[in-house]
């Protein structure tokens, strides 16, 4: 990065609040967080997929999360690494389809955590939920308690590992809502990627925030958590499902 650009950058930044957003794009956001500010619970971050602007052959959002995670096919397509799928379901008493991508739901209350006999599957104060690899044991309890099918087992000794998102043989694993983009001041490499695609099927940003782009939407709109009935909260929400 050239200095002249390092330093629009730092000017970028300084001239958010201690806590803002700027629009770079339809549904990314650049969000600033001062590097010595602990996360808090005035934080929720979200998404809101919007499935009417969701085309079933586009898999950008999973080509993207399988590129920033390392991803890789190991030739099981039951086992895959699959932070993030596509579903396509249909009404059958319309025979109207609809697409939209799958993650970890990021819980308010997230089963997950609630079974994890060693503390591993944890969430944070802003939302977000997270497995700490090194005191996970590999007992699974949390993917069967998970309603989403949103997390994943490691079976193969791993290679190439991203020093931001280490996995390890034997540990569980799951979307982690681009949690180091987010704490860098970020969005989820989903959310750049759809947008990058000229879609505006995804927003990301701050659920807590009267004034942010994905809450004004949440209040104008219809959303609709997945099993909702479960009352786990989740911080994805779905509009047109």
């Amino acid at each position: 990065m050239s200095e002249s650009c390092d330093v629009s950058r730092r000017g970028l930044l300084g001239a958010v609040a201690a806590f803002g957003a700027v629009s770079l794009a339809p549904g990314v956001m650049l969000y600033a967080r001062s590097a010595d500010e602990p996360v808090s619970a005035k934080v929720r971050w979200g998404m809101l997929v919007d499935t009417t602007q969701c085309d079933k052959d586009c898999d950008a959002c999973v080509e993207a999360c399988n590129t920033e995670f390392g991803l890789v096919s190991h030739g099981r397509p039951d086992s895959d690494p699959q932070w993030i799928r596509k579903l396509t379901v249909t009404d059958p008493s319309t025979g109207r389809s609809q697409s939209f991508p799958v993650m970890c739901q990021h819980c308010a209350h997230p089963p997950c955590v609630d079974v994890c006999p060693t503390g591993a599957s944890f969430k944070r104060a802003d939302g977000i939920v997270l497995i700490n690899r090194h005191i996970c044991v590999g007992c699974r309890y949390c993917e069967m308690a998970c309603p989403y099918m949103a997390r994943n087992f490691v079976h193969e000794n791993l290679t190439d590992q991203k020093p931001y998102a280490p996995r390890g043989k034997g540990t569980s694993e799951a979307c982690t809502m681009c949690v180091h983009r987010v704490d860098a001041g970020g969005t989820p490499a989903c959310v750049e990627a759809c947008s990058k695609s000229g879609r505006v099927a995804m927003l990301f940003g701050d659920l807590n925030d009267p004034n942010s782009e994905i809450s004004k939407r949440v209040r104008s709109v219809n959303t609709t958590q997945i099993r909702s009935d479960l009352r786990t909260d989740p911080g994805v929400r779905y509009q047109g499902l």
